[in-house]
């Protein structure tokens, strides 16, 4: 097949843009050096036991709702899912619990726990967020292609409102004066990687994003997503090569014109990388072709931090365990301050466990469960020797396990277990400095200071995924992949680039048959997705 788009990786990114634009009659390569598609959104299965690989989260699933709609297909109808409620549970080292859930009066109810007058200015945050990404979003939807972008008017009207010059953390305190509370809605700031100290105001919206349009579970995981994603283009015509790593760029001068691989060499008037964006750099693309991302240029830019895995097949149960619990450190500064400036292991690591089995009984055999631990550390840095290290830092993630979530007896109870660290992210998944949420998105490395969408440096190369605008995190993940496809089509000469907003609302399923293997077709039961608290 002559293809009029090569896409390299199979990730979330590189899977919607292939629904995309074979959605408008193109003909898609997809190439991908792993065995399934989905890249870190794929499954690890073993034993009877099937993990997510790194997201957990299904958040705001309109964007990946409206890209199914344009092909005709229905989100919730492919991919079975479940709105959860609460949400997550936050357990913070300096006291308390903290449940949180999108039933406005119940959170209110929480809060006031911690402080009433935080608990009154729960909603008045909610109300200026809501405001805050109806006026930004038309930005996070738009490419930028230069400064003359970020300069412009609407833009510029728009700088009160975000606060370039604060921090979430330095935003919240405007609501919430606990700093426990401020911690419930800023963790949401490692979803890209950073710490609310340091990440840009904006990103007050994540928080918002849950409370607004919900925390979601993909029945079999957020893989599954992948899993659908990949299906659906085969069915509209894409060709996937899997277990074939492409070698490097194709170039006729200074533009791409394809790929190589080790089985032999494809050729497209566009190729869209969907790979980790340094290490795609690095090693696909000649240092002097890319003045402006050099290599010398990519080492002193600032990555977002990594994490430290632990996949683990249970005997039994733990029904108590939420589906999502997070133990933030008494000290998260410091514990911060050890991933982002220090280099080093925390003493008393900030832990995210996912206990799926509460909701989904598709991902272990009967009788047993899957906890999904993650730790968030340091990039690989030459302070962390990550083979000499590793064991004695999963005694002190066991130990957070036993004391702060209360799995006194995890360790006679696991019969499957598998360790990913920055090292492995690094070798294995090929991710640059293993900075498994990409480029930091801090204010020097955004909008058109991130690499660009349509790659400035390499005519005919186009970009997708967290190393490009708007950022990391799988909702804004898939608009890259719109923002590139529409830029893409054009190029091709297209007249029509629209992909139609979805009009009808956003529903969530409910399953009443929790225990079928996850890929079988589902009893569903729709309803319309309520605003938070709304009956």
């Amino acid at each position: 097949m002559q293809s009029d788009v090569i896409i390299v990786g199979g990730g979330p990114g590189g899977l919607a843009a292939a629904l995309l634009l074979a959605g408008k009659g193109k003909k898609v390569r997809l190439v991908e050096r792993r065995s399934t598609p989905g890249g870190r959104t794929s499954a690890h299965e073993a034993e009877g036991y099937r993990f997510d690989y790194g997201p957990t989260f299904f958040l705001y699933p309109r964007v990946l709702q409206e890209i199914f709609a344009s092909i005709g297909s229905d989100l919730m109808t492919d991919v079975p899912m479940k709105r959860l409620d609460p949400q997550y549970r936050l357990l913070f080292g300096g006291g308390g619990q903290l449940d949180a859930t999108p039933d406005l009066d119940r959170m209110e109810a929480a809060l006031a726990v911690f402080n009433r007058n935080d608990a009154a200015n729960f909603r008045r945050f909610l109300s200026e967020n809501r405001h805050k990404l109806e006026m930004f979003r038309p930005i996070l939807e738009s490419p930028f292609n230069s400064l003359r972008d970020v300069l412009s008017l609407p833009l510029m009207k728009l700088l009160p409102l975000v606060r370039p010059w604060a921090s979430v953390d330095g935003d919240l305190k405007r609501y919430f004066s606990d700093p426990r509370l401020r911690l419930a809605f800023s963790f949401q700031a490692k979803y890209l990687g950073m710490s609310p100290f340091r990440c840009p105001s904006l990103f007050t919206i994540l928080s918002f994003l849950e409370y607004e349009h919900g925390v979601f579970h993909p029945y079999g995981g957020c893989s599954a997503v992948s899993d659908k994603m990949a299906e659906i283009a085969a069915g509209l015509g894409v060709e996937f090569h899997y277990d074939e790593p492409v070698e490097q760029l194709l170039f006729e001068g200074k533009r791409a014109v394809g790929v190589k691989t080790a089985l032999g060499e494809y050729r497209a008037p566009a190729v869209v990388i969907n790979a980790d964006f340094a290490r795609s750099m690095e090693k696909l693309v000649p240092d002097s072709l890319r003045p402006r991302w050099s290599n010398k240029i990519l080492a002193k830019k600032r990555y977002s931090c990594s994490t430290f895995m632990m996949y683990l097949g249970i005997e039994g149960r733990y029904d108590e365990l939420a589906h999502h619990t997070i133990h933030i450190s008494k000290n998260y500064g410091d514990n911060l301050r050890d991933i982002e400036q220090r280099h080093v292991l925390s003493a008393d690591p900030s832990v995210y466990v996912q206990n799926a089995g509460v909701t989904d009984d598709s991902l272990a055999p009967s009788g047993h469960s899957t906890l999904y631990v993650l730790v968030p550390v340091s990039h690989q840095h030459g302070n962390i020797e990550w083979p000499e290290q590793q064991a004695a830092f999963r005694k002190v993630v066991v130990e957070q396990l036993k004391t702060k979530f209360g799995l006194k007896d995890i360790e006679s109870r696991i019969r499957y277990e598998k360790i990913l660290t920055p090292r492995n992210w690094d070798e294995d998944f090929e991710i640059y400095r293993g900075a498994t949420f990409n480029l930091a998105h801090n204010l020097r490395q955004m909008l058109h200071l991130r690499p660009r969408n349509r790659f400035a440096d390499i005519p005919g190369v186009y970009l997708v995924g967290g190393g490009t605008h708007p950022g990391s995190g799988l909702p804004v993940i898939y608009e890259s992949a719109r923002i590139t496809s529409k830029l893409l089509l054009e190029d091709l000469g297209e007249k029509d680039v629209s992909f139609p907003a979805l009009e009808k609302p956003l529903m969530h399923v409910e399953d009443d048959h929790r225990s079928k293997p996850w890929g079988r077709t589902r009893d569903l039961v729709c309803a319309p997705l309520m605003e938070p608290g709304g009956s």
